[in-house]
């Protein structure tokens, strides 16, 4: 179905090649998972999978490249065998609802439009995507994912190629993509996917390949999955192929119909009922009083309220997120965690208000004192080399870190390299490192390990951890439970309303 042989590539301005030798052989109807460290080459070669090297990214290839046995000369051709879904949907899509998403593909191949109808109908029931109400970029990010899987798919391609499909993704989205995978690999479909994530692939894929400097170093056949110990997993910088447990923190001080409710310490907190009837953790009396002297410093929110379109999306009556510690934000997609993450940045209107260490905060100061790391970091990249990047967000005494927080990141041999030019992971770990420089108050993480490997999971910890005891509050926000175990002291549980 797909063949890579003797491919190299470089990106036009790159001083070294991407792909450096790849051969890789991809059967019709077989799940591969391609997996490596970070900047080893796998988003580019699912970019010659769909045609998009050479037809729309500049460089020089060398090689064979075939897909369903043509080569890759005509990109209209190989996009009707191929179907592909970025790690960021947002950047995909071509129209600002579902159902004229779903049917782009299919008018663009001149279906007539009878047949259009027909099968964004089937789709949407297949996806369950009437559940989804809003115009996409109301959605959330793992919205977003479920509709751009549905739409890659739609036109009936035999392949359908995905780039880290579940980096915004809550456990249950996991759950509803696993599900989709395996349906579509019953149907026969080839599937290629390139992620850090592997535990949810374990039973569906037929071979794991590693990636390591642009070409393939190891493969495993499913036979082979059983003899992989964590040790072997660890030595080649992969996360696990068992899911990881969930750790249980202390429950940030919070209540009100948007905080999920859960268990709470007893010396810590109570029970109340909050709007609506709903029970939910409350700070308990004489204790730990939001914005109270007892509650230390950090910020307070307080009747703190969001709707789109007359929609609630967020409602929190109060809530402590003190400074010095890591609040990990959590929930399903669609509980408006993003959302929180705005309203602390200045960007989002509401009712209510925030304040830090007691002082109620405008939105534009908030704007001044906070850093936030986006999940789609692209957004967030201005200038023309590493160094210049962080030059540009640091403040003069955080300047004297910046080699180390480099170095710390595994980015100090890339600072002369346009940002751009960089592998998402690699970008991702570079606004991070930026959001260390920043010297804000508050510094917030939204999704920050999407396209990172095993071992920057741990140096983006350590990054954060740095921020959070310079005396800042710092929120993750991140469904990655191997993040979760390993940064977050608190958490902070959403639940959707509406």
């Amino acid at each position: 179905m797909i063949e890579l042989r003797n491919v190299r590539w470089a990106y036009q301005g790159g001083d070294t090649a991407v792909l450096d030798g790849l051969d890789l052989h991809i059967r019709r109807g077989e799940t591969v998972v391609v997996c490596g460290p970070s900047g080893s080459g796998k988003s580019s070669a699912l970019r010659l999978m769909n045609g998009l090297i050479p037809h729309f990214h500049d460089g020089k290839l060398e090689g064979e490249v075939r897909v369903a046995g043509e080569p890759i000369t005509d990109l209209a051709q190989v996009g009707r065998v191929t179907g592909t879904v970025l790690q960021h949907p947002r950047r995909q899509f071509f129209t600002d609802t579902i159902d004229t998403e779903l049917a782009f593909a299919l008018e663009n191949f001149g279906t007539p439009p009878e047949r259009i109808r027909e099968r964004v109908r089937e789709v949407v029931a297949e996806f369950r995507l009437d559940e989804l109400d809003g115009r996409l970029r109301e959605l959330s990010g793992g919205q977003q994912q479920r509709v751009a899987c549905a739409a890659a798919v739609t036109h009936g391609p035999p392949a359908l190629l995905l780039d880290e499909p579940t980096s915004n993704l809550s456990p249950q989205g996991i759950a509803d993509l696993t599900a989709i995978l395996r349906h579509l690999r019953e149907r026969g479909t080839t599937l290629v996917i390139a992620e850090h994530r592997l535990h949810y692939l374990r039973e569906l894929a037929d071979r794991i390949v590693v990636m390591q400097d642009g070409r393939v170093a190891k493969e495993w056949c499913r036979d082979e999955f059983p003899s992989l110990t964590e040790e072997m997993m660890r030595e080649e910088g992969l996360r696990s192929l068992d899911a990881p447990e969930r750790v249980h923190v202390a429950p940030a001080s919070a209540y009100g119909p948007s905080v999920e409710p859960g268990e709470s310490r007893p010396e810590d907190t109570e029970s109340t009922s909050a709007a609506g009837g709903a029970t939910a953790v409350a700070p308990a009396a004489g204790r730990e009083t939001a914005g109270g002297e007892t509650a230390g410093g950090g910020v307070v929110l307080r009747g703190i309220r969001c709707a789109f379109r007359g929609r609630p999306v967020l409602d929190i009556t109060e809530a402590h997120l003190p400074a010095g510690v890591i609040t990990a934000v959590t929930g399903p997609n669609g509980a408006g965690k993003t959302t929180l993450a705005r309203v602390l940045a200045g960007l989002q209107r509401h009712s209510g208000e925030v304040l830090l260490d007691g002082r109620t905060m405008s939105r534009s100061r908030r704007q001044r004192e906070t850093a936030i790391v986006m999940q789609d970091v692209q957004r967030q990249l201005f200038t023309d080399s590493v160094t210049a990047e962080l030059r540009l967000g640091a403040v003069p005494e955080q300047a004297p870190h910046a080699a180390t927080v480099l170095a710390d990141l595994d980015l100090d041999h890339f600072d002369e390299r346009h940002p751009l030019s960089l592998s998402g992971g690699q970008q991702q770990r570079l606004v991070v490192a930026t959001a260390r420089l920043s010297g804000r108050r508050v510094v917030i993480f939204d999704e920050p390990s999407s396209g990172v490997d095993r071992r920057h999971l741990r140096s983006m910890t350590r990054t954060m951890r740095d921020v959070a005891e310079g005396g800042a509050v710092v929120l993750l926000i991140s469904h990655d439970a191997d993040l979760l175990a390993l940064a977050a002291d608190r958490e902070l549980r959403l639940r959707p309303i509406g």
